[in-house]
């Protein structure tokens, strides 16, 4: 799992977990000083928010469980998969896009990140080049060829490389 989602998300779990054992049982008391229980605004609005926070950190973990066991070695070099780069022709839109397909944490189709679990990711997983799909989307049929692919792999071999050419560059002088 890449590790800025696992922090993201450790980050979130860690502030549910203060305001649940902190503030709220703070202001349940609080709450609670102020008399009649039956019609108190303040106490039901931290009660709600408790079950709120609750069912919040119980997804979270859910989450953190379910990207713990991804394992990377098991994503295909030779066909879309979590992480890959794909240059698709969408020829009800006739232009060339790009994506990238991310966890649902990481989506954001302005940046063309979209998520393994959305229309297009799940129709785009296991292409490869050559490959034409059919996405049903909310805004109607769109057919997609896939045009160029980068997966994973290829991405962190370009990242290395690119690595290893800036270290190099730094040390020549």
């Amino acid at each position: 799992m890449p590790e800025h989602i696992k922090a993201k998300l450790a980050e979130e779990i860690k502030a549910l977990e203060y305001e649940l054992t902190t503030e709220l049982p703070a202001e349940i008391k609080k709450a609670v000083a102020l008399g009649d229980l039956s019609e108190n605004a303040e106490y039901h609005m931290a009660k709600q928010r408790q079950v709120f926070v609750n069912a919040r950190l119980g997804q979270l973990k859910k989450r953190m469980g379910e990207l713990a066991m991804v394992n990377l070695a098991n994503i295909p070099h030779d066909k879309t998969g979590f992480g890959s780069r794909i240059t698709v022709f969408d020829s009800t839109k006739d232009e060339e896009i790009v994506y990238q397909l991310v966890t649902s944490e990481e989506s954001d189709v302005s940046k063309g990140l979209i998520s393994t679990t959305s229309p297009i990711g799940r129709a785009l997983l296991n292409k490869e080049v050559g490959d034409t799909v059919t996405v049903v989307t909310p805004n109607g049929k769109r057919e997609l060829e896939v045009l160029k692919l980068a997966t994973i792999h290829d991405i962190a071999l370009e990242l290395a490389a690119v690595h290893e050419t800036a270290a190099a560059g730094t040390t020549k002088e």
